[in-house]
């Protein structure tokens, strides 16, 4: 497949251009012109770039790339190495990052909806469809305790659980994948009984104890590993690349 043409179908089925982003989303560091091989993977860390190395791989498909709003411009150090190690190979490197978060089959939300059986999902800014984060309802109720022991077990990390002091149970939750913590207040605001998203800040115990929302952290990588998983296997599926996923640890 060549590199013009799965750029123009990776912006056809994710639709960048429909939301504003930090980043630029598509094709983001131009290699050889012809793809057959395709790594995916969360973070264009050196790390996932040397496996592509090792891989002979033509692609690099992921959630985080580079040239984020207020970064440096200047190429030296950390960024320099990670340019010059897909310039030299001639690899191609993609990212997707808003545009993935939100898409309604493939994007990260919409799979961790997949992994806990959550129904009816709809967006948390009402009236957006574009909503980056979302909400839904369990077809049981679940004890806190008991939902943050799935949680461990499907993310395969250990979640921090910030519980309300009415330790209510839970049947409708909010989610955002990745840093959506900010998103608690809105989502207490509507009467939710639980907030899901990867990361936590110093003010969210105050607000989930105040507010009387469950609060679920569950990592920032963790919560995002799905969608780019997704996305590759779709593009083996439908145009017959040869696709792997690698999953650099991070705790984070």
């Amino acid at each position: 497949m060549l590199t013009n043409e799965l750029e123009h179908y990776l912006n056809g089925l994710l639709k960048p251009e429909k939301i504003k982003d930090f980043t630029p989303n598509g094709l983001q560091i131009q290699g050889c012109n012809n793809i057959t091989k395709v790594i995916t993977g969360v973070t264009a860390s050196k790390a996932l770039i040397e496996r592509a190395i090792s891989e002979q791989a033509d692609a690099i498909l992921v959630h985080h790339g580079y040239f984020w709003k207020n970064e440096s411009y200047v190429i030296r150090g950390m960024k320099h190495d990670r340019i010059k190690s897909l310039l030299v190979n001639d690899i191609n490197l993609f990212a997707y990052h808003l545009p993935l978060d939100i898409h309604p089959t493939l994007g990260n939300n919409a799979q961790l909806a997949k992994l806990f059986n959550i129904e009816d999902v709809g967006p948390l800014e009402l009236g957006n469809a574009l909503s980056v984060a979302m909400q839904g309802r369990f077809n049981q109720e679940w004890r806190g305790e008991d939902f943050a022991k799935l949680i461990n077990n499907t993310l395969e990390r250990e979640c921090l659980h910030i519980a309300p002091p009415s330790n209510k149970a839970i049947k409708t939750i909010a989610w955002c994948s990745g840093g959506g913590q900010g998103y608690i207040e809105l989502a207490a605001e509507q009467g939710i009984d639980a907030f899901l998203t990867g990361e936590v800040s110093e003010q969210t115990t105050h607000i989930a104890h105040e507010m009387d929302i469950h609060f679920f952290a569950a990592g920032h990588h963790a919560t995002e590993r799905y969608g780019i998983k997704a996305l590759g296997e779709h593009l083996a599926k439908e145009h017959g690349l040869e696709v792997l996923f690698i999953d650099i640890d991070n705790p984070v």
